[in-house]
């Protein structure tokens, strides 16, 4: 059942029974899955006021709150469940995710070491405690991982000791024994999945093709509700750029909203009248959708997340959307965050990602995606110019408050010397980087894929024939 559907069932049900927990519940769950953030916050608080003494019941409204974005909410409800439950595996490492979330890094490290205890093949939860924090030669846990690897695995939990592994050695200076997992793990992790990287290029070319030279009306001047897109690739710096931001005053980091893409979507299927279609036909319609009426749109759909306030979106794959966005919302601001080539593809490529870009577990295939990224943020550059502002982040690294003070500038925000201590902000962030945020600049990572060169000559190569150079 779909959840417009499923949520007129629940609306039926409470018509008669309007506080059985069972029907909120299921009415919160729906509101969510439409995307109607602020009524899904309201049915979850209705739920809670008649929520039973079930451990289950608790853990769903915690699982509700944190997919909502009120960690605080969903903490405060696995505490509830863990009380009532306290050894339940489950619940114990959704707290831990939310944990990690807030930058309560070491208690999430407890709650997964209590999970493994509980529930030994949970593999998931090794790799997420490897990632909590740097590894030291005193304190981590590769004799373990090793003797785990050791005995008979499903594909997917080898994937994740592999990458847990990869992780510590690298921690640790281990530079051969961390890509040997690396490469194992991503080979099994990439078997597992129908992909063919052709269609993420030749999209790119649709893009080109549809969008020449996009009519985009001008802005005024540097709107209060301008959303500040945050665009690149994956593991290239942009949760870095969003959290400088974010520590402003008078900006709200939203995370990664798959908002414009859905708005989008849902235009072009309301102006050709179909539901199914290609990805193709879907790039070619989008170029004479109403873009007035998908900026409201995406700004009616982002308002809960926005808390009324002017925010950052920093969904990387919307750079594939630039000149879309800019049609739409002609206040927006959009940042492209770019990374040295073969950093960011050894980073992706070390990356287990959760959902989402799978190109990223063969160097080749990261060759070919990267170079198709490249040729669309060259064209959004060429017919678009001095609407995208373009941040190195190895050059970010080198002069944060250079870099900040140009960030704040092209955004209209005043200085605010916050920006700087970004390590400090409390805010949650649920991406892969939630604990790197959390600790001040470090330059660590700007030359650490130097250390795996010789194992990267098929990026290289993939890179060079693509016409792209490798700055020494």
């Amino acid at each position: 059942m779909n959840p417009r559907d499923a949520l007129q069932g629940a609306d039926n049900a409470l018509l008669k029974e309007p506080q059985n927990p069972a029907w909120l519940l299921r009415r919160a769950q729906c509101l969510l899955a439409l995307g109607r953030l602020a009524q899904a916050r309201d049915a979850v608080a209705a739920a809670q006021r008649h929520a039973p003494a079930d451990p289950q019941f608790w853990d769903a409204i915690g699982t509700l709150h944190s997919h909502a974005g009120d960690h605080a909410a969903a903490l405060a409800a696995y505490d509830r469940a863990l009380a009532l439950a306290p050894d339940h595996p489950q619940i114990l490492y959704n707290r831990a995710a939310v944990r990690r979330y807030v930058g309560q890094l070491i208690a999430a490290e407890a709650d997964y070491d209590r999970v493994i205890a509980l529930r030994p093949a949970d593999y998931e939860a090794y790799k997420n405690r490897s990632d909590l924090r740097t590894q030291t030669a005193a304190r981590n846990h590769v004799r373990e991982l090793e003797r785990l690897l050791a005995g008979k695995l499903p594909a997917a939990g080898e994937v994740q000791l592999r990458h847990a592994l990869a992780k510590e050695y690298e921690d640790l200076g281990a530079y051969e024994s961390s890509f040997s997992h690396l490469e194992r793990g991503a080979r099994l992790q990439r078997r597992s999945l129908r992909y063919d990287v052709a269609n993420d290029v030749a999209t790119v070319e649709w893009i080109i093709a549809a969008f020449p030279a996009p009519a985009v009306p001008a802005p005024l001047d540097h709107a209060a509700d301008a959303p500040i897109f945050i665009v690149g690739l994956p593991r290239s710096g942009t949760s870095l750029v969003d959290r400088i931001l974010g520590s402003h005053s008078t900006l709200v980091s939203a995370g990664e909203l798959s908002d414009f893409a859905i708005s989008l979507v849902d235009a072009v299927r309301r102006q050709s009248g179909r539901t199914e279609l290609s990805r193709r036909e879907l790039v070619a319609l989008s170029a004479s959708v109403d873009f007035a009426a998908l900026g409201r749109d995406y700004l009616d759909r982002t308002r809960a997340a926005a808390a009324g306030r002017r925010f950052t979106d920093k969904m990387p794959l919307n750079y594939l959307y630039c000149g879309l966005i800019l049609r739409a919302l002609p206040n927006a601001r959009i940042v492209h965050v770019s990374r040295h080539p073969m950093a960011v593809g050894h980073a992706m490529y070390k990356t287990l990602f959760k959902d989402g870009y799978p190109f990223s577990y063969d160097l080749l295939e990261i060759g070919r995606y990267y170079a198709a990224y490249r040729r669309l943020m060259d064209h959004w550059q060429t017919i678009l110019p001095g609407a995208i502002l373009s941040v190195d982040y190895e050059a970010l690294i080198a002069n944060q408050p250079g870099q900040t003070r140009r960030l704040l500038d092209f955004c209209g925000l005043p200085w605010e010397d916050a920006c700087l201590e970004f390590h400090r902000n409390p805010a949650p962030i649920t991406t892969a980087s939630a604990a790197q945020v959390r600790r001040p600049l470090y330059d660590s990572s700007v030359s650490l894929w130097r250390r795996y060169e010789q194992h990267l000559g098929v990026l290289r190569s993939e890179l060079a024939a693509h016409g792209i150079s490798v700055p020494e």
